[in-house]
């Protein structure tokens, strides 16, 4: 656990869960555990790992091997990646939602060679939200 009065900076790495009630700033990397950002907690980081649950503030993209689960007092502003992902009613989220991660389009996003997920495809090629690609 990192306590409410502790600051990390840097890269957090290991084999077991964390929960983090204090502030973070840098890269987390638990692929294969837990990570929970309790109430108190405000993470400024990418996060990889197998869960992730927020009840706090992140600033920072998510990619999740199972879920990312924001509750009620969830504050996000970043972009998930994961199989499953909750949003309770009164969550604050901003940023997007690939649910196929493995979906990848034979097109790359126009100006880069990055390849372009169904997803982001779908929204690039209407102006408005196509809801069956959310």
């Amino acid at each position: 656990m990192i306590g409410p009065n502790s600051i990390i900076k840097g890269e957090i790495a290991g084999d077991e869960d964390i929960v983090i009630e204090g502030r973070v700033e840098g890269i987390i990397n638990l692929h294969g555990n837990q990570v929970s950002i309790g109430e108190s907690g405000n993470v400024r980081a990418d996060i990889h790992a197998r869960v992730i649950k927020i009840d706090g503030t992140i600033i920072g993209d998510m990619c999740a091997s199972e879920n990312v689960m924001i509750s009620k007092s969830g504050n996000v502003s970043g972009n998930i990646v994961a199989p499953r992902v909750t949003l309770e009613d009164g969550a604050i989220f901003k940023g997007s939602i690939d649910m196929d991660p493995a979906g990848i389009a034979s097109k790359e996003v126009p100006g880069t060679s990055q390849p372009l997920t169904h997803s982001a495809a779908s929204h690039m090629a209407s102006p408005g939200l196509d809801l069956k690609s959310v």
